[in-house]
């Protein structure tokens, strides 16, 4: 699982019954849109993630209509597995990164 991945898997494992669009998640994870979307698209594919359009007139409102994520509430067992399993891993990679040597977390 990449570090995108689970930054996003994070952001929404924190409330899991909260719903977000993809300009939230980007700023809750700290990630580009560019990459946050495939990511999203990914774990839907997977079964991790539920979406909806919201139901909004796009002109009254002056902007388009959003998608909102949420975590898959039958599949949070997988997730926080999942999520355990990669921890070591991003510890370690963490530790690789450059201006992060000698930390210790």
């Amino acid at each position: 699982m990449t570090l995108p991945t689970q930054l996003v898997l994070h952001v929404l494992i924190d409330d899991p019954d909260r719903e977000m669009y993809g300009l939230q998640l980007c700023e809750a994870a700290g990630l580009p849109s560019g990459t946050i979307h495939p990511i999203l698209a990914r774990l839907e594919k997977a079964g991790w993630l539920t979406s909806r359009w919201e139901e909004i007139d796009a002109r009254e409102e002056g902007r388009p209509r959003r998608r909102y994520y949420r975590l898959d509430p039958n599949n949070l067992a997988t997730v926080r597995a999942a999520l355990h399993r990669a921890a070591p891993a991003a510890k370690a990679l963490g530790r690789l990164r450059p201006g992060r040597a000698g930390e210790t977390s």
